[in-house]
């Protein structure tokens, strides 16, 4: 028997109550590889992916899982242990929160860099294709460059009032933002006092979205109203245009229901909304509710791209397919080719038929509305016999198209320039053209459409 004092029964039971304490855990280690497709930085740890939000290619970072799979893990950041020369200070004092913008803690060069390999990437991975020329990228300035934005507007009473901005990163919530660096005409200055504006509002829990469109003289807010605007919220929105006439050149319209309903509200008397190609003397008309590109400084440089790459000849006839309001028809038209444009709404072939007009460019245009994902088989029979053509679909990309572009079907088409919003849906398209359509890819770039977000837009061309 031990000599040893045995310790009391009511020690023995505190010590069985006492809470186990668990050692500290240690931060895991990786280094990072690249940026993927959402901006996150890639490491492979034990043979298995992990995306860490944050971190940027060449560093050295503690992470914090967030999700693990058998094959992958997100993670956090945790610590930069070793920084990138690249990495920069976010010039937007809400960057942590809001989710509008992904990359603003990385250089310009490093974020048009990894979009383009993200590009490169999926040519050769989904459409085991290579370009046979790296066109350079092209990119503008990063800042105020957003001229169409969709915000939210939502009252939260625990929070004094209406917030307006983008949504928090992976959240439904809007974030609590003062102000915006990314949007153009200034509106981004404005956050604060359309906080106050809507906030003083008695429809202030009836108006959740505000659609802002900037043109070259006027820059349109859409207020999407759930009910009928009263005349005392009437005076105060137009109290509010009148207080920024000169400074901002607002004016309010209201859509009641869908995007077809909006209208122009106050005041009555202001400039059309339009935007400029003055590389091919063009100013285009468009409703705020219509689809043009976000940025315009980079749609110039993209079109003008497009077009020397299509090379479009007088007397040439050209389709232009999913042409929109005629960002691409008008400048092919201008270089005296007859360009046949072709897209799923019909109101946007109107308007399209409008700023040919308006343009001096009906004669050797034409539009025609068809749905080229459930109708592209009777559309295409409407295409005339083309040498080249110009596509630039939404995300889905243009697959079935693309089947209908045999050598048998249209045995004269020789050029063929993609404009894409979706690396992924280009190369699945490329595959098609490339591998069993007898095209060749022969050049691709990248589009900085969208500077300090993950989307990559971009241009190739196939040629046969």
């Amino acid at each position: 028997m031990s000599d040893s004092p045995q310790s009391p029964p009511a020690a023995n039971a505190a010590i069985a109550k006492s809470p186990v304490i668990p050692p500290p855990q240690v931060a895991p280690v990786a280094t990072i590889e690249s940026l993927d497709h959402e901006g996150r930085g890639v490491a492979h740890v034990d043979g298995k992916v992990v995306f860490v939000e944050g971190a940027l290619p060449f560093e050295t970072v503690s992470y914090r899982p967030a999700r693990k799979k058998k094959q992958f893990e997100t993670a956090s950041l945790v610590d930069i242990k070793v920084a990138s020369p690249q990495r920069v200070s976010p010039g937007c004092k809400f960057f942590e929160i809001c989710g509008g913008c992904a990359l603003q803690h990385a250089d310009l060069r490093l974020q048009v860099a990894s979009k383009q390999r993200v590009l490169e990437d999926n040519l050769r991975r989904i459409g085991k294709v290579t370009a046979g020329q790296i066109l350079p990228p092209i990119y503008a300035a990063p800042w105020e460059y957003r001229h169409r934005a969709r915000i939210s507007a939502h009252y939260v009473a625990k929070k004094g009032g209406v917030l307006i901005g983008f949504r928090e990163r992976k959240s439904s919530f809007v974030a609590d933002m003062r102000s915006c660096e990314v949007l153009a005409g200034g509106i981004g200055r404005l956050i604060s006092p359309l906080r106050e504006l809507m906030s003083s509002l008695d429809a202030k829990d009836r108006m959740p979205q505000i659609e802002l469109a900037v043109g070259e003289r006027v820059t349109a807010l859409v207020i999407r109203n759930l009910e009928a605007v009263s005349a005392v919220d009437e005076a105060r929105l137009m109290a509010f245009a009148d207080r920024y006439r000169d400074s901002h050149r607002i004016q309010w319209w209201l859509q009641p229901k869908g995007p077809e309903t909006a209208y122009a509200f106050y005041p009555s008397d202001a400039p059309e909304l339009t935007y400029l190609l003055p590389e091919f003397d063009l100013e285009i008309l468009f409703r705020p509710t219509e689809f043009t590109q976000v940025n315009h400084r980079v749609n110039r440089l993209m079109v003008e791209r497009a077009i020397n790459l299509l090379d479009p000849q007088p007397g040439e006839t050209v389709a232009d397919l999913f042409c929109g309001l005629g960002n691409f028809t008008l400048p092919i038209a201008r270089r005296g080719a007859k360009v046949v444009g072709v897209e799923g709404s019909a109101s946007l072939t109107e308007r399209g038929t409008e700023n040919a007009r308006r343009n001096g460019l009906a004669a050797n245009t034409s539009f025609f509305a068809a749905d080229l994902y459930t109708d592209q088989e009777s559309a295409m029979r409407r295409v005339p016999a083309v040498t080249k053509m110009l596509i630039d679909p939404p995300r889905d990309g243009a697959m079935e198209v693309c089947k209908l572009l045999t050598v048998e079907a249209r045995p004269e088409l020789r050029r063929l320039v993609y404009v894409s919003c979706s690396p992924s849906t280009l190369a699945r398209d490329a595959d098609v053209l490339v591998n069993v359509n007898g095209f060749r890819l022969t050049a691709a770039g990248v589009v900085n459409m969208f500077p300090h977000t993950a989307h990559v837009e971009s241009i190739a061309v196939f040629e046969r």
